[in-house]
């Protein structure tokens, strides 16, 4: 585990476990979905501590604050002690809400939906989202 006092932002986001590998950290930099400080970055972007990064993963925008940069992959447990989530409660809810579904979940072997249900489930899903 090597501590640096500046990490390029591809290798920090692949190394505390926001993305599976840094080949998807990087691709993600260049499509603009990570933000320094109200900026986009590039891969080669170095991050010291205490900086401040906007990831996008539909349908949230995670927020994290650097505590100390890494450049090797750590344990799942020890990523928090790398990283600060910053991250709005209410971001965290849009997630829940892509989780759980409106489309409804239907028990194996239930077959497709009547004619009611269907308007019955439209009509909970039109109430939910207003």
């Amino acid at each position: 585990m090597s501590v640096k006092s500046s990490v390029r932002i591809d290798k920090f986001l692949w190394s505390v476990r926001i993305y599976k590998t840094r080949s998807i950290a990087a691709e993600e930099c260049r499509k603009g979905k990570v933000i320094i400080n109200d900026i986009q970055v590039k891969p080669s972007r170095l991050v010291a501590k205490d900086e401040i990064i906007s990831v996008k993963k539909l349908p949230v925008m995670y927020t994290f604050r650097v505590i100390e940069p890494v450049e090797s992959r750590v344990a799942a447990k020890l990523a928090a002690s790398y990283i600060e989530d910053l991250t709005p409660e209410e971001e965290k809810q849009k997630l829940e809400m892509k989780l759980f579904g409106l489309n409804g979940y239907r028990m194996k072997g239930t077959g497709r939906p009547t004619k009611k249900e269907r308007r019955n489930l439209d009509r909970l899903i039109t109430d939910i989202t207003g």
